[in-house]
């Protein structure tokens, strides 16, 4: 059996307000050629299908034509809520989709319920973990003590151990949205920590043939058997330049048999580029990113007037900017601390310093207490 492993498809994303949702279809949509040219039995999807609890008419419909491609490419979908998702809304009507081929598996009391498939090698039972959020999943598991990730993990992982001891010769496969150890972040995943415990070890997944890891956005291998796919879309700068993958899985006759990667195509890259706003505009070397999404970090001493608008004139996907001149830096002090027993004036003169990179001239200084003593007085006329 083959089995392609993605993750955390975050449908509805933005990068810094600009909408990714025509990218996230154009990738998402690929992986039915996936399906087609690698015969992929089943795609799994181990959490944020969504990248939030109330997705939007225009988030749902893609998620609806990309399941609908990869059932009509011949292959079973199996997926499960993350941090992101609401698990209560991803699993609605998910007992008539099971009739179509989309297995959603959402509910932590029937989590050792798992997707049964069949090949000329016998039976494969794919067990589907939502995302266990302690202080809740613990009183579903029914676990009087711990109320971490790994006590709540651990006891889903036990319970599905326990099915699949009456399922003896069955090949078995667990999704999980988790933190697992050896794991490496970025900074585009949202924190899952709870009481500075969300780390789980790796051995909690002992005794499965394979672990189709989601949460963590950079594709990476932990083990032979237990993977991270990563998300398809590079979704902060961080990421920049980053290759996106899938993980093709091999199942025979002895379970594990070969995992290999897909690599997934990049709809726009992300570029980080640095300089003055002169240099930005007038190298040739950047033109590569005029097609790209950009975040500008300009150098100038300086703070440029209009700079997002003169810098996408020439990168119109410029989706980020700022200012990392020698005026933008301060001593550390709070603002509160910087401003005590100073004056309007000297407040107003401090302002216009931070916004422009240099203080104001003696005209503007002038101008400026002029300005404040009229609303001054017009303050007394009230």
């Amino acid at each position: 059996m083959r089995l392609l492993h993605t993750s955390d498809w975050h449908i509805g994303r933005t990068l810094h307000g600009t909408e990714l949702l025509a990218e996230q279809e154009a990738v998402l949509t690929g992986l039915a050629r996936v399906v087609t040219a690698e015969s992929v039995d089943v795609v799994l999807v181990a959490g944020d299908v969504y990248d939030r609890a109330v997705p939007s008419a225009d988030a749902t419909a893609v998620l609806d034509r990309v399941v609908g491609r990869l059932l009509a490419a011949g292959a079973a979908v199996v997926m499960t809520p993350g941090n992101h998702d609401s698990a209560r809304r991803l699993g609605t009507f998910s007992g008539l989709l099971s009739a179509a081929g989309l297995h959603v598996r959402a509910s932590t009391g029937r989590l050792d319920e798992p997707v049964l498939l069949a090949d000329e090698h016998g039976e494969v039972a794919v067990y589907g973990l939502p995302f266990l959020e302690p202080e809740v999943a613990r009183h579903e598991l029914r676990i009087s003590g711990g109320r971490s990730h790994e006590a709540v993990v651990g006891a889903a992982m036990e319970r599905v151990r326990s099915d699949l001891f009456l399922r003896p010769g069955a090949r078995s496969v667990v999704l999980a949205h988790a933190f697992v150890g050896g794991g490496v972040a970025s900074d585009s995943e949202r924190d899952i920590c709870v009481g500075g415990v969300d780390l789980v070890p790796s051995s909690v997944f002992d005794g499965v043939d394979y672990v189709a890891l989601g949460h963590l956005h950079r594709p990476q291998t932990l083990t032979p058997r237990l993977r991270y796919s990563g998300s398809p879309l590079a979704y902060s700068f961080g990421e920049a330049g980053q290759q996106k993958q899938a993980w093709l899985v091999d199942l025979d006759a002895g379970g594990l048999a070969e995992v290999r990667p897909v690599l997934l195509p990049t709809p726009r890259e992300l570029t980080v580029l640095t300089g003055t706003l002169d240099e930005l505009l007038q190298d040739p070397a950047h033109a590569p990113a005029e097609e790209h999404f950009v975040s500008a970090r300009l150098t100038d001493p300086v703070r440029p007037v209009d700079p997002m608008r003169r810098i996408q004139a020439r990168f119109p996907h410029c989706v980020h900017l700022e200012w990392a001149g020698a005026g933008a830096r301060d001593d550390g002090r709070s603002y509160q601390e910087r401003m005590r027993g100073r004056g309007d004036l000297d407040v107003a003169a401090e302002f216009v310093g931070h916004v422009r990179g240099v203080g104001p001239t003696s005209a503007e200084r002038e101008l400026l207490a002029r300005a404040l003593g009229a609303a001054g007085r017009a303050e007394v006329r009230r």
